[in-house]
């Protein structure tokens, strides 16, 4: 059983950074695609970053150029460098796993285990 757990989220004027944080119980990166995705209320869960097993990534259009996905894989975490924030980034973000590949990276269904998330609040 995979069992994740996000850090790092908080309250951040727009313009500013954070860096989300998703520490893995298990070694799960050697075969595992690694996702975070974010869901604000009222809103559908959707896909924000993905990487995959041999460190490909793939991001949504609305943050590409700004938000950064990687991995270490010696500390078993992944992370998401989140910078010019906006407060349409504002959400509950979450941190997912799914084996073997990222077929769809940016679909929540194809991802079997998920952190609790953290919330990131994003003023103007």
């Amino acid at each position: 059983q995979v069992q994740l757990v996000e850090s790092g989220g908080g309250s951040v004027q727009a313009g500013g950074s954070l860096r989300l944080s998703c520490a893995a119980s298990a070694y799960t990166y050697s075969g595992y695609c690694m996702g975070w995705f974010r869901q604000a209320p009222g809103k559908e869960r959707e896909g924000v970053a993905a990487i995959d097993s041999d460190g490909s990534t793939s991001y949504a259009d609305s943050v590409k150029g700004r938000f950064t996905i990687s991995k270490d894989n010696a500390k078993n975490t992944l992370y998401l460098q989140m910078n010019s924030l906006k407060p349409e980034d504002t959400a509950m973000y979450y941190c997912a796993a799914t084996s073997p590949f990222c077929v769809s990276p940016f679909e929540p269904t194809r991802f079997p285990y998920w952190g609790q998330g953290t919330q990131v609040t994003v003023s103007s």
